[in-house]
């Protein structure tokens, strides 16, 4: 215990990681501030959540909550983020992305325009803005470099991926804003690590304003992020998580934000073969994700989220030990140990399930009275 605070962890805590707890409290008072808005504004626009069909909800639901999101993460960026092509790369992008999903929103694009608009935004970014993988870096220190063509094509591959696989993963009341916000804290803590401070000032950013708009999204959700809000977060997470690699040589620098996201990116891929093996398109919404699995074995909404939170913060742990982070590992395993206890409580004690133990029984059976 006496690890977690001594004179060099608080040291190391204030001058690396500090700095990015203004931006999270500044995003996370501006998204709070801004839901209740949209959830008014939101029927004036025709952006309800009609239930039914694919949709698990009851009742309609505003669907504007990933305007709140973008404008906390902007207004935090620009209190306190440097003032460079990056960072206004990535309000601009983001800022693009949460406004044509919009559209999406309320009419529904195609599945190859919006499949367009994603790789359109995607290249913007990488090639007006430079949010590029442009090497990758292997044990012993070794460094491969991408030809430009290359390095352009992995960096689409990366943000697009990223953001059909936060798309993917919202499905349940509070599921992607939960992930998404303890990857953004990984990411935070491994550039606190590697003293990449902007990296932190955009991660705090970006875990601020999912924070906030789960206290409106976490079940039951009284609005939802919608296409705008899952693509706005992917987008955002891709490109912070790229800054993160351009900055610093390490091996397999990606490997935090990939674990954190293993569950989703895997459920995700799995999506797309399964989809193509049935001869559907990659596109087309079912009700087979791995969240949707989980509800139909007997979980609900909130025990779902604290299966997919535990996962995240577990594998992510494993992540940060490339970064020095060990110690992590022995806090979240703690935590997931509780996620995991309270979900089997709610099990036990919801659905009924008793553990045959005639044994125990016997064990505390009532003696009877000594004569």
């Amino acid at each position: 215990m006496t690890d977690f605070f001594s004179n060099q962890a608080l040291a190391s805590i204030t001058d690396h990681l500090l700095p990015g707890l203004w931006p999270l409290l500044l995003a996370f008072v501006v998204c709070v501030l801004a839901t209740p808005i949209a959830i008014r504004v939101s029927p004036r626009l025709g952006l309800i959540a009609q239930p039914g069909g694919r949709h698990a909800h009851s009742s309609p639901t505003p669907l504007l909550g990933g305007l709140a999101m973008w404008l906390g993460f902007a207004i935090a960026i620009a209190v306190f983020a440097p003032r460079n092509l990056q960072t206004l790369g990535l309000v601009v992008v983001s800022g693009l992305v949460t406004g044509l999903l919009i559209i999406d929103d309320r009419w529904s694009m195609r599945p190859v325009v919006k499949l367009a608009v994603q790789i359109g935004l995607s290249l913007l970014a990488v090639v007006v803005f430079n949010f590029q993988i442009g090497y990758i870096g292997l044990p012993g220190g070794r460094i491969v470099d991408f030809a430009l063509p290359i390095a352009v094509a992995v960096s689409v591959f990366w943000l697009v991926g990223m953001q059909n696989t936060v798309n993917f993963l919202d499905g349940a009341d509070g599921l992607a804003a939960g992930v998404v916000a303890i990857v953004a804290m990984v990411l935070l803590l491994a550039a606190g690590q590697q003293r990449q401070l902007p990296v932190v000032q955009l991660s705090g950013a970006l875990a601020g304003c999912c924070a906030g708009f789960l206290l409106f999204n976490f079940y039951p959700a009284r609005i939802f992020m919608g296409d705008s809000g899952a693509h706005f977060l992917g987008m955002a997470l891709g490109m912070i998580s790229i800054l993160g690699v351009a900055k610093v040589a390490v091996a397999f620098a990606l490997a935090a934000p990939v674990l954190a996201l293993a569950v989703p990116i895997a459920d995700t891929g799995w999506a797309i073969l399964r989809r193509r093996r049935l001869g559907a398109s990659v596109a087309e919404p079912d009700q087979l994700h791995l969240h949707h699995r989980l509800r139909s074995f007997g979980l609900d909404a909130r025990q779902t989220c604290y299966v997919f939170y535990a996962a995240s913060g577990l594998l992510g742990a494993l992540g940060l030990t490339l970064f020095g982070h060990g110690r992590v590992l022995a806090v979240v395993l703690a935590v997931t140990a509780v996620l995991v206890s309270t979900v089997a409580a709610d099990l036990l004690l919801h659905t009924g399930w008793r553990i045959n133990t005639p044994w125990l029984r016997r064990l505390l059976a009532e003696r009877p009275p000594a004569r």
